[in-house]
């Protein structure tokens, strides 16, 4: 055996890596891929203001990315874009939705939409707290 320590991106070494977890994955739970699901919201000159990214996959909506540019945030941007997202991973059948979020950034914007806490990991030197919040649709 030969071990081997990167100090750079390899993406054919990352694409491997994935490709044998969803390998694994497919054998426990079925062969479903995931689906990309982003909404974003642009102006009239078609510059982006902000948009929620991520994809579903085993009735989970995993959200992996919601950002409003700044001049937009507190205008209710951010919620309207969440609703949508929601909306539209519910429509696919999901009945979960889950991300993470830094304490410097938005938890209290997602528990306002319902989401609860599910776990933390505690800050430490150099890093904040670090929040993993679900919402169920049941």
């Amino acid at each position: 055996m030969k071990f081997e320590v990167m100090h750079e991106e390899d993406t054919k070494v990352f694409n491997a890596l994935v490709e044998g977890v969803r390998q694994h994955i497919h054998e426990q739970m079925g062969d479903e891929g995931p689906k990309p699901l982003t909404l974003v919201a642009r102006d009239e000159d078609g510059s982006l203001l902000g948009g929620v990214s991520g994809r579903t996959i085993y009735r989970n909506f995993l959200i992996e990315v919601v950002w409003v540019t700044k001049h937009c945030r507190g205008t209710g941007l951010g919620r309207k874009l969440m609703e949508m997202a929601e909306l539209e991973a519910r429509k696919r059948g999901c009945l979960l939705a889950q991300l993470d979020t830094l304490s410097i950034q938005a938890p209290v914007f997602y528990q306002k939409l319902g989401f609860e806490l599910a776990g933390v990991v505690p800050e430490f030197p150099g890093s904040p707290e670090r929040y993993f919040l679900m919402k169920q649709y049941l």
